[in-house]
């Protein structure tokens, strides 16, 4: 059973894409309006090159990770985490409303099934802390810059036809960045930017064209309203003449 989209234009359609595009802007906005809020309660400094994302996260005062130990304490650890799961509640509103910027087609379902995941994953980091539960930390982490950006990958390829699909390089090159980024990261490779840095590479790519998309829906439910408006007045215009 498909999950149920709004799939076609009109008004109601029009108004649940800019609800979507909304949340999608909305969403990078407090993921990084957050990070910055959090960073700087830090007494130890914080680096965007040496510290992962989940650093700011993380419960416990304490060196962490093995394989590159550092000092870790987060006092606002309870803020980012709830961003963290807030990044996948916008993130899926605005999958689920934005559907006839996707058109139809294989391609478009699997990107939106694939970013459903990638939220679910966005969820499973908030709730479950890396110095909580490391294993399901990195499952979370590994849905988000894995089938996430797989997901990225795969709107590059909607139909052209879709007003996502009209931004199709644009799309192409944000998730070529972000699955390189993903690779590097996961491959412990960092050069000049840190492993901190190259994780940002990969998760905060698909923030930016979540922005762009916002921006593309928005000029698409614009352009579609005379056409709704105008499908509505000769729809009743009959139904007028009828009751005459």
């Amino acid at each position: 059973m498909k999950p149920t989209f709004v799939s076609s234009p009109g008004t109601r359609g029009q108004l649940a894409a800019r609800i979507g595009a909304a949340a999608w802007i909305l969403n990078a906005a407090q993921f990084l309006v957050v990070q910055l809020i959090v960073r700087s309660r830090w007494r130890t400094p914080y680096s965007w090159k040496r510290n992962n994302i989940s650093d700011l996260g993380n419960v416990h005062c304490r060196i962490w990770d093995e394989s590159r130990p550092r000092y870790v304490c987060s006092p606002l650890h309870g803020l980012m985490n709830t961003s963290f799961a807030v990044q996948g509640v916008l993130l899926l509103i605005g999958v689920l409303l934005t559907g006839f910027a996707w058109g139809r087609g294989a391609m478009a379902w699997t990107a939106r099934i694939l970013f459903v995941i990638s939220a679910g994953g966005w969820v499973l980091v908030g709730m479950v802390p890396a110095d909580v539960n490391e294993d399901l930390h990195v499952l979370g982490a590994l849905l988000i810059m894995g089938l996430g950006n797989i997901g990225l990958l795969c709107a590059g390829c909607v139909r052209k036809d879709s007003p996502l699909g009209r931004m199709r390089a644009v799309t192409l090159g944000i998730a070529a960045t972000a699955i390189l980024g993903a690779w590097m990261f996961f491959g412990q490779h960092g050069p000049g930017i840190g492993l901190g840095g190259m994780e940002r590479v990969a998760a905060f790519a698909p923030q930016i064209w979540t922005v762009v998309a916002a921006l593309a829906v928005f000029r698409a439910a614009a352009a579609d309203t005379p056409r709704a408006v105008g499908a509505a007045v000769r729809n009743a215009a009959p139904s007028a003449g009828r009751t005459e």
